[in-house]
Parts: C-alpha cells; sequence; structure tokens
C-alpha cells in the first residue's frame, strides 16, 4: 500500500491518460461511418494516430532534456486535448488525420516522461511490485475506454469533450506532484538494425503483432459494424479483446520461460490464424459467438510481441537492452502505421472479413520465416525472464532491463 501511495499521482495519470487515448480510436471509426467517411479514410486516422506515436517517441526525450518532466507533460497533453477538442470543429478526415498525429504524439509523450519518472524512483526491491501494478493499471485504462464507447454518442462534440476532459485531467495528478522531478535521462540511440541484428525473427514478430493489434483496434468497429454490432456491442467487441491478451500473459510467459521461445511464437502465429478464421464466422454465431472470437483473437496475439521481444533480449548484453527495446518499438510503430490504411482498404474492396483475411496472410509467413530461421540458427543458451512488455514508449525498455538480467 505504502508503494501504491507514493507513486499514486503517476499511476493516476496512466489510468486517465489510457481512458482518453484508447477511446479515440474506436469513436473516430464509429464517427467516419456515421459521418460518411470512407474505409479508407478511417484507415487514414489509425495510421495518423502510429505517425503522432512513433514521433512522439523520438522526441519526448530531447523535450523532457530542455524543458523537464513536468513541462513536458504539460505540452503533450495540450497537443492531445486540442487534437480531441478540434473533432467537431472541422469535420473533415483529412483534417481528423492532423488531430490524430497531435493525439499519438501525446500518447507516446506522456508516457515517456512517466516511465523516465517511474524509472528514476523505483528501487530494485520495489521494481518487480511497481511495474506489476503499473500494467494493471495500464490495462485497466485501456479496458475502461473501449467500455466507455457504448455510451459516448459518435459525431458529438460532448462525446470528444468528455475525452478531452480525461486527457487534461491526466496532467493534475503529476503536474501538482510535490515529489521532486529526477534527472532526465538520455536518450536511448534509436538503431533498427540492432533488433535484426539480434533476431531477425523478434523483428518480424513484433511487425505481425501490430499488424493484428493496430489492426483491431483501430478498424475493428468498423468490421463491428458491418457485422451488424451496436455502439455498445463493439464496446465489448473491443474490451473482450484486451481482456483475452491480458490473461493470456501469464500462461504463455510460462511456456515462454520453459520451452523454446520460436515454437512458442509459432504456436502462438497458428492460433492466431485459427482465431483469425474463428472471429470470421463467428457472426453465424450470434453475439456471443462474436465476443467468444474476439477473447480468443486477443488471447492468441496479444502476447507475441513480448514473446518475441524475449527472444530477442535472449542474444543481447546488458548494456543493449535499452537501444534493442526501442528498436523493436521501432518495427512495431511502422507495421502499426500501415496497418490500418491497408486493412480499411481491404475491408472497402473486398468486405469486412478481408481484415482478418490479411492478419491471417500475416501470420502464415511469420510461422514459414520462424520455421526457416530455426534451420539457421540455434537458439539462445541462456533465458531473460519472460516479461509483459507495454508498447508506451521508446525508453520503456529502461524498466524492465533488470528484471530481463535476472537469470
Amino acid at each position: 500500500m505504502r508503494l501504491l501511495i507514493s507513486f499514486a499521482a503517476l499511476f493516476l495519470s496512466v489510468l486517465l491518460l489510457q481512458m482518453s487515448s484508447g477511446g479515440v480510436g474506436p469513436l473516430d471509426a464509429l464517427s467516419g461511418i456515421q459521418l460518411a467517411f470512407s474505409t479508407t479514410e478511417i484507415g487514414l486516422l489509425g495510421s495518423a494516430h502510429f505517425l503522432g506515436f512513433f514521433i512522439g517517441c523520438w522526441w519526448a526525450p530531447r523535450l523532457m532534456g530542455s524543458v523537464g518532466h513536468s513541462r513536458a507533460f504539460a505540452a503533450f497533453t495540450a497537443a492531445g486535448a486540442i487534437g480531441l477538442l478540434a473533432h467537431m470543429l472541422i469535420i473533415n478526415p483529412y483534417a481528423w488525420s492532423v488531430m490524430r498525429v497531435m493525439s499519438g504524439l501525446c500518447v507516446a509523450g506522456c508516457y515517456t516522461v512517466i516511465e523516465a519518472w517511474l524509472q528514476a524512483k523505483v528501487t530494485n526491491e520495489s521494481r518487480g511490485r511497481t511495474m506489476g501494478i503499473y500494467r494493471v493499471v495500464d490495462m485497466s485504462g485501456s479496458l475502461i475506454a473501449q467500455l466507455m464507447i457504448g455510451v459516448l454518442s459518435p459525431a458529438s462534440y460532448v462525446s470528444y469533450n468528455i475525452l478531452a476532459i480525461l486527457c487534461c485531467a491526466a496532467l493534475l495528478p503529476l503536474t501538482l506532484t510535490t515529489a521532486r522531478q529526477p534527472e532526465t535521462p538520455k536518450a536511448p540511440r534509436l538503431r533498427p538494425m540492432l533488433a535484426i541484428q539480434m533476431s531477425p525473427l523478434a523483428a518480424a514478430g513484433v511487425v505481425v503483432a501490430a499488424l493484428s493489434s493496430a489492426s483491431f483496434r483501430m478498424i475493428g468497429p468498423v468490421y463491428g459494424q458491418e457485422v451488424g454490432l451496436s455502439a455498445g456491442q463493439i464496446g465489448w467487441f473491443l474490451a473482450t479483446f484486451v481482456l483475452g491478451g491480458a490473461l493470456a500473459q501469464y500462461p504463455v510467459g510460462w511456456l515462454a520461460d520453459r520451452f523454446d521461445r520460436r515454437w512458442v511464437l509459432i504456436w502462438l502465429s497458428v492460433a492466431a490464424i485459427v482465431s483469425s478464421g474463428l472471429t470470421m464466422g463467428a457472426p453465424g454465431f450470434g453475439q456471443t459467438g462474436v465476443m467468444v472470437s474476439a477473447f480468443i483473437f486477443g488471447a492468441t496475439t496479444f502476447p507475441i510481441y513480448s514473446v518475441a521481444a524475449a527472444h530477442a533480449h535472449d542474444f543481447a548484453k546488458s548494456e543493449q537492452r535499452v537501444e534493442l527495446s526501442a528498436a523493436l518499438m521501432f518495427f512495431f510503430a511502422l507495421g502499426a502505421i500501415a496497418a490500418p490504411s491497408v486493412a480499411s482498404l481491404l475491408i472497402g474492396l473486398y468486405g469486412p472479413h478481408a481484415m482478418f483475411t490479411m492478419i491471417a496472410v500475416g501470420h502464415v509467413i511469420l510461422v514459414v520465416f520462424g520455421l526457416t530461421r530455426m534451420r539457421m540458427r540455434p537458439t539462445s543458451e541462456t533465458k531473460t525472464p519472460y516479461v509483459y512488455m507495454p508498447r508506451t514508449s521508446f525508453t520503456v525498455g529502461r524498466l524492465f532491463r533488470r528484471q530481463r538480467d535476472r537469470r
């Protein structure tokens, strides 16, 4: 409890930020449908979000070095709030794309500040518990955000205003805390080739993880609307995906720590292919079938990023871990930028099931590539502990480096 209280301001900011940022994607998709945006234009909004995310990940450590943690957090929060409030002032998909860049910038920047603050304050004794609480708070905020879709009216100023209020509220706990700001950490060098050098399979794995996650979370509402779900049902559809992914972390981590991680990654992809097929057939079994399929889809696709990251870290030295985490996040961001646009284009051309066909094809390629890599190189003789890795910022690797160094 003392630990929770000491980080209460940071965790409350995380919860509020996730509730705001996690809700804007599905709300934009439903609003775009109501405003007669094309599926391609709705996909562009999701891609724009991850473009802003990538820019924020790169820029945030540098801005913190110039103005400090609190001011940087305030600047990124302001950008997110402006992007939300401007939605109903300009009804245009391309203008909304610029606003979504600001939202992505806000998410990456704010998480970078929060994670840098946590990294400076945790001790070796409290690190494990602190990270556990952090991940629970982050996931809880994401679940609440998806469920909020059932009560937020699409294309409504009030709905975007509520999300903007939550975004602004995230500013209060961190900026009003009396805790002394930590020293600004040195920004990690962005070396994408380091991920390929450590493990080409891990780099491919995080791209496919982005293909699955970004497509589902940004274009999932379009799919839900196409198969006849109401706004409230779409919220539960997205929430069960997140819940399935969260609950799968422990059993998948247990398997990844006891067996060859490449086989775990391959079998997860095989299961993802099956779950993609189940999701395409689920509407025939009613609402319950759709929700169950979303849960299974989340359970089979969500842990892939963490398994791929763990496999890459098995080959890395301690001093390489922060830059390797940033490199893996870089490949995830690339996949996440492309996935919503491609998924929406395919839905527009071939119907709602085309998104899951695209995801299944991505996992087929990952399975083939994984089997090929197993013939080319043996697995690492040592294993780092499996760690559930949030995809929040390029600096998140600092928080988990010590946990990975435990043998």
